[in-house]
């Protein structure tokens, strides 16, 4: 459907330019410097963890069921901190390794460990030729990084409002063995907010992959981080594979407290199969003696239990919350008539998925930039940043404060506007 500048007459189209022209002078003139560019939690959001700092002194015993948290050993995490997370995710300790604050670590080293020495007992990838990775698009950037970083070929997989197309998925894991992985943020996923469905969890735990050595890679970094309502909720992958009466080695799961408590300390986990744990843990002695034991123990003391992050997470929706809802306030009152865009409304997770007219995402972020708004670069949700329409912008409104953001989304819904009404000119030239 035509938006509104392409209905207008060429002379309300000039005079709509010419009015959106000296707004973006106007705001050109503030010299304003905002940055909506990551999914970063807020001042005030890090400042809830603050009072864990206190916990932890010269006087207190740093043991943990008999663990030293003040020396080497239990290279697993401490055995409170293995129930904490075993407990978030609903499965067994026994299969849990909790390590540094960056699950992406964890990611970028189970990758590594596939692409070096090879996962069960296969081939290591590299020395197999092609290898793929399956890439839901639009998706985190950071994990295609990951793979690209090894010249592993990252592949896009169309995302529908339940998660990725899985009649696409199954063509590419049942037929083609040189598809290793695919990279999945299952929960208000990143950035477009969708969490999937059951069906969609059903059907990943129900592949029979061509390769042996394909993982899925479970990136679960929105857990437990809904800010309307109930949110939604997310049947679990081990769950699904369990139903079909096996426990086969196919999923990866991650998640950490990174956006829980401090992005820069804090614990994350893996968890997968008995059988895949057994090897990660194998591949992984080599370089782990023994993880932030002392920021598990802090962690533990503060959150204690799933109850507790429940509760703690409430005291990040109350700060979340608006903002989500200041960003559906600006762009439906700067663009709900102007029907150029469409957007998420996610009850939970980090981002907001904007989709301009087709050609117009480079285009509005350069012209952000040059009016103060610094954004995630257009294409970054798509393998090698390359986004096939030119119409994906992650907004990322957790980190400005809410008068900053609402002067970013000032700024942002200009950008839209001008850039949709240019492209509507250039279309009758």
């Amino acid at each position: 459907m035509p938006n509104a500048y392409q209905n207008m007459t060429d002379a309300q189209l000039d005079a709509a330019i010419a009015d959106l022209e000296a707004q973006a002078d106007d705001l050109r003139a503030l010299n304003l410097k905002l940055d909506m560019a990551r999914g970063k939690p807020s001042p005030e959001q890090t400042a809830l963890s603050k009072p864990m700092l206190d916990l932890l002194t010269s006087d207190s015993d740093l043991s943990d069921q008999g663990v030293d948290a003040d020396n080497y050993g239990a290279p697993d995490g401490l055995p409170s901190a293995r129930a904490l997370a075993a407990e978030l995710l609903g499965v067994d300790a026994a299969n849990v390794s909790v390590m540094g604050s960056s699950s992406l670590n964890i990611m970028y080293d189970c990758v590594e460990h596939g692409f070096v020495h090879g996962i069960a007992g296969e081939k290591p990838w590299c020395q197999q030729g092609v290898v793929k990775f399956l890439c839901p698009a639009p998706g985190y950037d950071r994990h295609f990084t990951v793979t690209e970083s090894f010249g592993i070929q990252n592949v896009p997989v169309p995302m529908r409002e339940d998660g990725p197309d899985m009649d696409v998925v199954r063509e590419y894991v049942e037929k083609d063995a040189t598809v290793k992985g695919i990279w999945c943020v299952p929960k208000y996923a990143n950035p477009t907010g969708v969490t999937y469905s059951d069906d969609v969890v059903r059907a990943f735990a129900a592949l029979r992959p061509a390769a042996p050595d394909f993982r899925i890679f479970w990136d679960n970094a929105y857990a437990v981080h809904t800010f309307e309502g109930e949110g939604d909720q997310l049947m679990n992958i081990f769950d699904a594979i369990a139903e079909q009466g096996g426990d086969k080695n196919l999923v990866y799961e991650f998640a950490s407290t990174a956006k829980v408590t401090f992005p820069s300390s804090g614990m994350a986990w893996v968890t997968a199969s008995p059988a895949d744990m057994a090897e990660l843990r194998r591949a992984f002695s080599a370089m782990r003696v023994s993880p932030e034991k002392i920021s598990q123990l802090a962690h533990v003391k503060f959150l204690k239990d799933a109850a507790g992050v429940a509760e703690h997470m409430k005291r990040h929706a109350a700060l979340v919350a608006p903002r989500f809802a200041l960003v559906e306030e600006k762009l439906s009152a700067g663009l709900g008539e102007v029907g150029c865009a469409t957007w998420t409304k996610p009850k939970g997770g980090y981002f907001v998925s904007f989709e301009g007219p087709r050609g117009s995402a480079k285009a509005i972020v350069e012209l952000a930039k040059e009016l103060g708004v610094t954004l995630t670069p257009a294409g970054a949700p798509w393998p090698y940043g390359r986004d096939p329409e030119d119409t994906n912008i992650r907004i990322a409104p957790t980190y400005p404060s809410l008068d900053e953001l609402g002067q970013a989304l000032d700024v942002f819904v200009v950008a839209v506007k001008l850039v949709s009404a240019r492209l509507a000119r250039s279309e009758r030239a």
